[in-house]
Formats: C-alpha cells, structure tokens, sequence
C-alpha cells in the first residue's frame, strides 16, 4: 500500500519515543483499526551490573579469610583459593599471609592422591568413594588437576559435574584447578589449597591427578595414600605395569570389575600381584594390595576403603606417616625456592629486554643457544639489585 502524504506528515511529527509507543494505524483516516500501546523497553544495560561487579571486587583482609575459613564458610574458602591460584603479585602476597595464619589449624587430614590413565574411572570413583566417607561422618574436600590445553592454555573444569552425587551433598568442597602448562606450579598451589581446606574442618581430601605422567610425582608428594586405578581387558595388561607409578603406589584397584569383565578383572588383578613382587619393599614397610571394585556401580568399595584405614593405621604405629609429612615439608621449600627464582629471573626488565635481542641472534643462527643462555645468566647474576 502507498503511504499518503498525511501519513508522512503524522510520522515526521512524532518523536523516537512516540514513535515507540503510539501507532499510526490509531490515525482518524483508518477506520477500524486499533492498536494498544507498546510496553516501555528496558535499557538495555543492567544498571545493576555496576554494583554488582563492585560488590565482587571485594578483598577481605587476611583475618577476614582465616575467620571465615575457620568457621567453615565455603564461599571465603572458594575466595582464599582462587587468591591463591591467581598470578598476580598482590594477591600472593595475600594468599601468603592467609596461609601462613591458618598453617597451625592444618595436618589434621588424611590426604589421598588418585590417579589413573584417562577414561579409568577417576571421577566416577570419587564420586563413589566420597559417598562412603560421608556416610563414615567426615567432611570431604576433593581437588582435582585438570589438564590445560598447550593451545588455547584454557581447561574445561568439568570433573565436578561427573561428580553428580556428591556434588550435591553436604559436607563436601570441590575444586577443580587447571594445570595451566606448569604441573609444578599447579601443584604447590594445590597443596597450599590442602592446607586452606584442613583448616576449614576438612578431615579427608582428595588430590586427582591429571593422569599424564609427571603430575603423578607431583601428587604423591602431598598425599598420604597413593591409589593407582587400572582398567582390564584394554589389551596388553603389561602395558599398565609400569615401574615408576607402580613403585609409587600404595594401593592398585581394578576398575569396572562388573558384568562380563569381572574375569578380565580377576585376571588383572593377578598380574599386577606378581608384578609387585618383583619391586624392592617400600619405605613404608607396607606391602601394597591389589582389588578390584565396579565405581559405576558401587561395588567393592567398602573393600578398597578398608585398605586405605589399614595402611594410615599401619604407617602410623611404625611412625612413618610423620617422616613422610616432613619429608614432603622439605620437598615443597625447595620446589618453592626454584619456582620463586625462575619467577624473579623472567621478571627483571633488563633480563627481558637482553632475553629478546639473543632469541633474536639465536634464530638467525649468530650464536648458539647454549652461548646466548650462559651470557643471560651471567648478566643476571652481575647485576648489583635484583628487583622485588
């Protein structure tokens, strides 16, 4: 239909806002039609969402944290750790501080590393065995490594949600942290988060591991028990026979021991008893057990966790739950002190701006790379102040 010109004329005598609210079919010159009002648009901002980010911005104090924290307060807890896993210089040094206060009200925890080959049943394990000390009356923190991408550095952070029931009941903290490309790095931070958790009344922590090598060192270093998960029936079982995390563990389960794999199981089970047999004895003076268990369904669990109360009850009557504590104490200062100057070297400008100019000669095949690190570090220690 063309437009008449008094249409035009009645468009171009309304404002954007009449525009809105009122039609031009309402005109006398159209008979029978009718339109009501429009309802007025809400900006299209939030004007809350300034508060809102504001209120989030929030720091407390390092009392502020320990009191909340001590009284159990999940969310200060959330906060203290996710200060404790931010980079930024200012909120170490108030991570530090909240650690360091809470540091006497920890060690009161057993701790549990758990590990095992992607798709072992990790999660689904937890989830099981979480279920049973709950009902045993402790309180469970579960911290869980999850792997970073090399790409984009981003993790997905999704073992809690294949934590189904557990992360429903109370009595429960979970928190998945990324390993952001640095396992040692990640590490520390978790165990300093173990301590947070100890202090807020958590008797029972879980460390899951990212089930890629090195973090299993890593893991073992701040836990108690180390459990190794295995599946059966995946091929050669020789291939889940691996000195160096097999020596490390205190405790091999079997995953999956249900339906028609039970025998697969069994027959796992077998092997990697023979295999132990062939390690030297372990410091603890503990012979590791081999079982098999069905997380999915629930089964053999009480098994497993009748191994693991043996052991923390073994280990502590011939007083080796204690050297191991001290040991790990000690493991962790020098791990800290090698994080600390690899962080000061990155960080000196002049080291930086010297860094840039030898990749540089390095690529262009001037100098080799073993020359151009050797005179970088000989330039870093020459400098008379280090920076903060």
């Amino acid at each position: 239909m063309t437009l008449s010109i008094p249409r035009f004329q009645f468009l171009y005598s309304l404002n954007l806002n009449d525009f809105l609210m009122e039609h031009i079919e309402n005109d006398e010159q159209y008979a029978g039609l009718t339109v009501n009002k429009g309802i007025q648009q809400p900006p299209s901002v939030n004007p809350y969402l300034k508060k809102m980010r504001t209120a989030r911005r929030r720091i407390y104090t390092a009392g502020e944290y320990v009191e909340g924290i001590r009284k159990g307060d999940i969310s200060m807890l959330s906060q203290a750790v996710t200060l404790v896993e931010s980079n930024l210089y200012e909120h170490q040094v108030l991570a530090q501080e909240v650690i360091a206060k809470c540091l006497p009200y920890s060690g009161t925890s057993v701790r549990i590393g758990i590990t095992g080959v992607p798709g072992a049943g990790k999660s689904t394990s937890i989830d099981a065995f979480g279920l049973h000390v709950l009902k045993q009356g402790h309180k469970l923190a579960v911290l869980a490594i999850d792997p970073s991408s090399e790409r984009s550095k981003g993790s997905i952070l999704g073992d809690k949600t294949r934590m189904e029931k557990l992360s429903v009941q109370n009595d429960v903290f979970i928190r998945p942290s990324p390993s952001a490309g640095s396992l040692g790095g990640v590490a520390r931070k978790t165990r300093e988060t173990v301590v947070l958790c100890e202090a807020a009344g958590f008797d029972t922590v879980f460390v899951e591991t990212v089930g890629v090598g090195q973090s299993e060192t890593a893991v073992h270093s701040m836990v108690d028990f180390f459990l190794l998960i295995q599946l059966a029936g995946t091929g050669d079982e020789l291939q889940g026979i691996k000195r160096g995390i097999m020596e490390m563990a205190d405790g091999i389960v079997i995953n999956k021991a249900d339906g028609d794999n039970v025998e697969r199981a069994r027959l796992a089970q077998a092997q990697f008893r023979n295999a132990l047999h062939l390690f030297p004895p372990t410091p603890s003076g503990w012979q590791p057990q081999v079982l098999t268990y069905s997380g999915y369904y629930e089964l053999g669990i009480a098994e497993v966790w009748e191994m693991i109360d043996n052991y923390i009850a073994f280990v502590r009557e011939n007083g080796y739950f204690e050297r191991k504590r001290q040991e790990q104490a000690k493991y962790w200062m020098f791990e800290t002190i090698d994080e600390q100057l690899k962080e000061h070297f990155y960080r000196n400008p002049e080291i930086e701006k010297m860094l840039q100019e030898k990749e540089r000669l390095v690529l262009l095949s001037q100098e080799s790379s073993f020359v151009a690190a050797k005179e970088v570090l000989d330039c870093y220690f020459s400098l008379k102040s280090l920076p903060e």
